[in-house]
Order: C-alpha cells, then structure tokens, then sequence
C-alpha cells in the first residue's frame, strides 16, 4: 500500500479524535501512530517512496506528542523557546504600544 500525505493526515486526524474522544486530552494514539509509522517507513520504505518525511523527522514528532506540553516541545526545539516566549518575542518585534494603544510596525522585507 503507498502512503500519501492525504492519507498521513486523514489517519492523524483519525487519531487525535480518539485522543480528544475523553474528559482530559491525552496523546497515547497519536504517539503510537507516529511510532507504528516510523516502524513501517523503516521496514517497507518502499511503500513511502512519494513521501518527503524521513523516520528521524518523526521521531522528532514523537519526542515532541510524548511531552508534557506537546506545543512547548515543538517550540523548544525549532526556536529554542516556548510557545509563550516566541509570542512574546514577536509581539515586542511588531508591535509598538502608544498612548495606551497597540500598533502594528511590521518591518518591512527592505529594512530585514
């Protein structure tokens, strides 16, 4: 069977309703996905062959779905800071606070 990035997805979303199904979100079958993924992309890379995404790739995203703070770890590891951190960073990078009121000064792709 040859995996899409349709089908990737789909089966994702699939998932995360299970996980979402309960009283408390929880990740164990969006981690077990990943990991089933990872095994079977190993084993039958053949069946992968029009995909762009390679087994380490995933197990970034299962390091990442077995945190604490899946979000966090995601941000942690591309930015080098937390979801609440790059927020701020990027609101004290664009916007500017006159006279009690907020404003946008985006730089402009000239001025970067």
């Amino acid at each position: 069977m040859m995996y899409t990035k349709e089908l990737i997805f789909n089966e994702f979303k699939d998932v995360t309703k299970k996980d979402q199904s309960k009283k408390k979100e929880t990740y164990t079958h969006r981690i077990a996905y990943l990991s089933a993924l990872k095994e079977d992309m190993i084993k039958v890379p053949r069946n992968f062959s029009n995909i762009s995404i390679k087994p380490d790739q995933l197990q970034n995203l299962i390091d990442d779905w077995s945190a604490p703070n899946p979000r966090d770890a995601t941000y942690m590891r591309v930015f080098g800071m937390t979801y609440a951190e790059k927020k701020q960073q990027e609101e004290l990078e664009y916007f500017v606070y006159e006279n009690g009121e907020k404003k946008e000064v985006r730089k402009s792709k000239q001025d970067a």
